[in-house]
């Protein structure tokens, strides 16, 4: 695949699922800076310096702003040839970014998404550090992910969708295959709505590289889910409709005993006040009520009035 088009799937896959990338590969985000508000994607490539600079590009620059009023600004670069990356190219996005948006934590981070195993000679270069004569003068590093290095069976069990995306990018051994393309699909199906299940099932078909016979079989599994997943759903619908009926049912009960205890309690009231005759007179407008507000509003207006043709007239008005 074409270096350009493998860059345009991963930032694809940034763009769709920032926040769920930023949970995974760097959690510390949220954990000292609390939930995110915002999420802005920014321009590509930054300033040159010089017309006759090299273009600079970004492969995913995001700013986050937080729910404790600090700013992120995220760079993401993703490398499928280790060869092309370069730390000094990045230093520059670093700094350049640092100095277009001073308010932000600018944090530097490089997947490497190449299925291979490296040679220790070869490795790239994780950070600068210039120091002479117990001063340091410069020390850069950036957050390193090389998707290879992490088992995929490992990551079975995390809800993220990215994750799931990226389980055939991971390592796994050769009889590990087929069960790594199933969860990875079943859990993105899971996980996502069916618009970006159809797009990032094909980038898994991509990078997994899926045989024909193998995507029968998949299907199959698949369709057979979503018939379990709507029964699921289904069950799930019958149970909330019996819980909001039993609720109701509840609700209507606990309604009627508040209303029978505050109509005793009026009762008790006026033939306090105003002896039997006053209770005899407007004990059957007591029973017209059937509102717990009203109640407490007639209960008030008897605490208030003289005599019974006052609570009588309190009531005509409310009419």
């Amino acid at each position: 695949m074409p270096q350009e088009s493998h860059d345009q799937n991963f930032k694809n896959l940034l763009a769709d699922f920032p926040k769920e990338a930023l949970e995974w590969i760097l959690p510390e985000a949220k954990e000292t800076f609390g939930d995110v508000l915002k999420i802005e994607f920014l321009r590509q490539e930054p300033k040159k310096r010089r017309m006759s600079d090299a273009h600079l590009a970004l492969d995913m620059p995001i700013l986050f702003s937080f729910e404790k009023g600090q700013i992120l600004l995220w760079l993401v670069e993703f490398q499928e040839d280790k060869n092309r990356f370069s730390i000094h190219k990045l230093l520059k996005y670093t700094t350049d970014s640092a100095e277009a948006y001073p308010k932000a934590t600018v944090i530097p981070t490089v997947l490497f998404t190449d299925r291979k195993k490296w040679n220790k000679n070869k490795d790239v270069i994780r950070n600068i550090d210039i120091r002479f004569g117990g001063r340091i003068f410069l020390h850069f590093e950036y957050v390193f992910l090389k998707l290879f290095d992490l088992n995929a069976r490992d990551y079975y069990h995390y809800d993220n969708p990215l994750i799931k995306i990226l389980l055939p990018k991971m390592n796994y051994e050769p009889e590990e295959r087929i069960e790594v393309i199933r969860q990875a699909l079943l859990g993105l199906y899971r996980l996502v709505t069916p618009m970006l299940f159809d797009k990032y099932s094909d980038f898994i078909d991509i990078y997994a590289k899926i045989r024909d016979d193998e995507r029968e079989s998949l299907c199959q599994e698949i369709n057979e889910h979503k018939k379990e997943e709507t029964a699921m759903f289904m069950q799930y619908l019958k149970d909330k409709l019996r819980q909001e009926v039993q609720q109701e049912v509840r609700q209507e009960v606990r309604q009627e005993v508040r209303q029978e205890s505050l109509s005793e309690s009026i009762k008790i009231f006026l033939e306090v006040k105003f002896g039997t005759k006053g209770l005899n007179l407007l004990e059957c407008r007591i029973k017209d009520i059937t509102d717990t507000g009203k109640l407490r509003t007639f209960m008030e207006a008897v605490a208030r009035a003289a005599s019974p043709q006052e609570v009588l007239n309190f009531i005509e008005a409310e009419k």
